[in-house]
């Protein structure tokens, strides 16, 4: 009996919202028995899925993938960024996370940065630069689950930095809507622009000054980058410009491999990575939710979307209050993800009237712009990745003879210095960016959507989507959201396919909906894979609000059988 109800909950959730004539969502699943790699542009998809044909694990296909996102959507990542990732290794059942965030300069204070002439954070320019973490993460992530060697994974990327690819639309329009960024230096103008605008959707672009940094990280491996010629570069370009980088900040720093956190969300388990990252915020809003009236009849309804809208700020009040490095600031991730503490915060919403200033909590102490990715293989393998600059093309500078950009990081701290995230030496930033994770049965399922303070919230909300409404994951990742970027207020912006009726029923509730398109990149491309453990099978959904798909591994189909092999001897 127990194993028929196993088998009818996967088949259930691997059919929800699949009525052909009827369903709300655009995109069919991608099923196969191959591995799959969900990107947000096709040309990078299609890389790790060639990864995985060759061989390759789901983390060799991940890094493959992220490098020709590096190539192909270079405002919203780049080895002068950060990156964290999730691992689900399937032969031992176990979940691995890796922090690759980088801090801030040794010799940047809160004074040092007033003798400078700032009294506040930089959002743009050098001091808002923190020591890089993508590539020792990839390092780190290839030494322990990597199958083909370093140099292979970085053959996409290369090929394309070099011989150039088609400029796709959404990422078109964020690289024009940029021009002013880029227009900056006389060498982000020539590296990046064309006649001092941005390239045309269709248009060829190359970047061989990008190509020459993959091939040295390639050839010579991460410490090319750590204390290498680009190392090297790093800090020529941070002096012309004033910075405080040191060698040491980059030869000092390496990738900390972390424990997930986690809640049990109405039965399934859902993963997030601790702090210095936002995950814990997902998991807040998540054990909120529970304490509400949220089933698959309330789908899509004002009071459905109500309920959440509060929950979201009674979470963000605490984001704001409580997220630290923890190296600096004993975070309260337990009390924070306690039921106790959850029915507290769920008290306080009113089913009839939205409010606009809730409070941070008291929880008892315990002992922009971004890409998502996300990969399986076909052993059941998944890579759960995010990595990012945070604003489009980060801080603006860019490493001069290596065309890519340093990210901004530095502009999520406090100025304030009895502030859990004030600005110190050698300290990370807050961080937005969250790979998670989903299982229960027999399903496995990595998942992540990006967007700034979006994130948290939009992972909260596809969780809901799958577990209480019953959407399949193309439908929960494609169904219409809400999403607010801001600590206080009743502003909330809406994706314009929420009916006009749930609408005008949030604004009787004295929610400010402020509408957006139908598929807003305010809301957050993102990406998922699924294993089905039973029966062998991947599955994988990419949101229509990037340029991406979700590509599966080829079917050896032209292989020449064995049989017929042995046949012609």
């Amino acid at each position: 009996m127990k194993k028929a109800l196993s088998i009818f909950f996967v088949c259930t959730v691997l059919t929800m919202s699949s009525k052909a004539q009827e369903r709300s969502h655009a995109r069919s699943m991608v099923i196969s028995r191959q591995g799959i790699v969900a990107t947000s542009q096709t040309l990078a998809s299609q890389a790790g899925a060639q990864i995985l044909a060759r061989g390759g694990s789901a983390m060799d296909a991940a890094i493959a993938a992220n490098a020709v996102l590096t190539v192909v959507e270079p405002m919203s990542c780049g080895m002068g960024g950060d990156l964290f990732a999730l691992y689900y290794d399937a032969k031992s059942g176990k979940l691995s996370g890796i922090n690759a965030s980088g801090p801030s300069a040794a010799a940047m204070t809160i004074a040092k940065l007033k003798e400078l002439g700032h009294y506040s954070m930089p959002q743009e320019g050098i001091h808002s630069v923190t020591v890089p973490g993508c590539v020792d993460g990839w390092r780190k992530l290839h030494q322990r689950f990597g199958k083909l060697p370093w140099k292979e994974v970085f053959r996409p990327a290369r090929y394309y930095a070099r011989e150039g690819f088609p400029l796709t639309e959404i990422i078109q329009g964020h690289w024009r809507d940029a021009v002013t960024k880029l227009n900056a230096s006389d060498y982000s103008r020539s590296a990046f622009l064309r006649d001092g605008a941005a390239p045309r959707v269709g248009e060829m672009v190359r970047n061989p000054d990008l190509a020459k940094a993959l091939d040295v990280v390639a050839e010579q491996g991460a410490d090319a980058f750590r204390k290498g010629p680009i190392a090297r570069a790093i800090l020529d370009t941070s002096r012309k410009l004033g910075g405080l980088l040191a060698a040491s900040d980059l030869d000092g720093f390496e990738a900390e491999w972390v424990e997930p956190i986690s809640t049990i969300y109405r039965g399934w388990t859902v993963y997030e990575l601790p702090p210095n990252s936002q995950g814990m915020t997902a998991l807040e809003m998540l054990n909120i939710f529970q304490e509400l009236p949220l089933d698959r009849e309330s789908a899509g309804s004002a009071m459905a979307l109500h309920y959440q809208i509060e929950a979201q700020k009674l979470a963000y009040q605490d984001l704001k209050r409580y997220l630290a490095d923890p190296k600096f600031f004993q975070v309260p991730v337990g009390g924070l993800l306690s039921r106790d503490y959850a029915r507290e915060r769920a008290r306080l919403i009113d089913r009839d009237k939205a409010r606009c200033d809730f409070d941070p909590g008291q929880p008892l102490p315990s002992a922009g712009d971004t890409i998502y990715l996300a990969a399986v293989d076909s052993e059941g393998n998944i890579a759960s990745l995010i990595q990012s600059l945070y604003l489009s093309f980060g801080s603006g500078v860019v490493v001069e003879g290596y065309g890519f950009h340093l990210q901004n990081r530095g502009a999520l701290f406090e100025f304030d210095e009895s502030h859990p995230n004030a600005l110190a030496p050698k300290k990370r930033p807050f961080h937005t960016i969250i790979p998670a994770f989903l299982e229960k049965e027999k399903l496995r399922m990595g998942f992540g959507i990006m967007g700034g303070l979006n994130q948290a919230q939009a992972h909260a909300q596809f969780v809901s989507n799958v577990v209480d409404f019953g959407m399949n994951i193309q439908a929960a990742l494609e169904a219409p959201r809400f999403t607010k970027l801001n600590f206080s207020g009743c502003d909330v912006m809406v994706e314009g396919r929420v009916p006009p009726v749930v609408r005008e029923t949030l604004t009787a509730k004295g929610h400010q909906v402020e509408v957006q398109g139908d598929f807003s990149s305010w809301m957050g491309g993102g990406q998922v894979v699924m294993r089905d453990v039973a029966e062998g099978v991947n599955y994988a959904a990419s949101s229509p609000r990037k340029d991406g798909a979700a590509i599966p591994q080829p079917d050896p189909y032209f292989s020449t059988p064995q049989s017929a092999r042995r046949g012609r001897r």
